[in-house]
């Protein structure tokens, strides 16, 4: 990803995302605000592109396409837009830091490609597809490592706050291999998984801003509850839309968690509501090592018919009202607002 090319793309990009997530509604209600995020987030991917040059050439290659099929940015305009909810007329002191952030999650979807032996990222070949699996594992490392090089610019407790992030995205990634193909883990489970995977890099990249912002305690625990429950939202609707979505918008292939046998909350509340003839062959083909097409149609066939699909959506729509809620404690605002709409977003995006 070259610099030009990142930022070529992002003034259509973030209207784009803003509208695909929200509805077009709200992108026209919100689009006073849109400028000057955009300028929030070209400053982000330039800082992006200052760091992954490396003397090796393929590796300077690899690090900048993974960062170019690495996601919508979504957790640096989650911290620019709070950054500016806080008061900030400026995003500069926090650039360094939603770039380290960034490269967090882009690492990990590169150690998951490699995991799930994925073909595809947004729509385009994976980084173990197209440089090969030992300079994909290299490349993930490499951007954890570019990673603390930006988050050292910032104090000890912010540094260590990365540090603990990336402990539990580790320990949640543990705790899924664990539980592949057992239908017997449980609700309890799931979250815990959730929560290490998703919910806390975006929980502590927003009590960041909130210290870099010198906010009051209550806003550190309300910006850190806002992207816990966000981060609920946003991984149950991931599961469903695994199951139920687009291809075409979601840029892989579907039915990847039936393939590598993660008891998703979906899968779980579906396991759970079937008569017990269906439950058996529900049970008999989630724990197939391989799975052929017809396996995986009837997995989806058997979840809508247990009508496990809208209880689960109307959990994810539960996470959102609880992330919303949580933004009481910060004065109301036009960025605010936009958190708020974010946050209801994660719970019925389609992509």
């Amino acid at each position: 990803m070259t610099g030009a090319s990142a930022l070529e793309s992002l003034d259509a990009s973030l209207p784009s995302l803003v509208a695909r997530t929200l509805g077009a509604d709200a992108a026209v209600e919100l689009a006073g605000l849109l400028p000057a995020l955009v300028g929030d987030i070209e400053d982000v991917d330039r800082r992006l592109t200052q760091v992954l040059g490396s003397t090796y050439a393929e590796l300077t290659e690899s690090a900048r396409y993974a960062c170019s099929t690495g996601g919508k940015r979504v957790r640096p305009l989650l911290m620019a837009a709070a950054a500016r909810a806080l008061g900030s007329e400026s995003t500069r002191g926090i650039v360094s830091l939603a770039a380290a952030f960034q490269l967090i999650h882009t690492a990990t979807l590169v150690h998951d490609d490699v995991i799930d032996h994925a073909d595809t990222r947004r729509g385009r070949p994976s980084i173990p597809r197209a440089f090969g699996v030992p300079l994909a594992i290299v490349t993930g490392d490499y951007l954890f490592v570019r990673a603390f090089e930006l988050a050292a610019e910032y104090p000890r407790s912010i540094i260590l706050r990365c540090g603990e992030a990336c402990a539990d995205l580790v320990e949640g990634e543990v705790l899924q291999e664990a539980s592949r193909f057992d239908l017997s883990v449980g609700r309890e489970h799931y979250f815990r998984v959730a929560e290490r995977k998703t919910s806390a890099i975006i929980a502590a990249a927003l009590r960041s801003v909130a210290e870099i912002e010198s906010a009051a305690g209550a806003v550190h625990e309300a910006l850190g509850s806002y992207g816990h429950a966000l981060g609920i939202a946003f991984q149950i609707r991931d599961d469903l839309l695994d199951v139920f979505g687009d291809t075409d918008l979601l840029g892989k292939p579907l039915f990847n968690d039936f393939r590598e046998g993660n008891p998703t909350l979906v899968v779980l509340e579906a396991y759970a509501r079937l008569d017990p003839k269906r439950q058996s062959e529900f049970e008999h083909l989630f724990r197939l090592r391989t799975k052929r097409a017809k396996h995986l149609l009837r997995l989806r066939e058997l979840v809508e018919l247990s009508g496990a699909a809208p209880v689960v959506a109307r959990e994810a729509v539960e996470w959102a009202e609880r992330s919303a809620r949580a933004l009481d404690g910060i004065a109301p605002g036009p960025y605010r607002h936009l958190l708020e709409r974010l946050a209801y977003g994660a719970a019925d995006r389609r992509f």
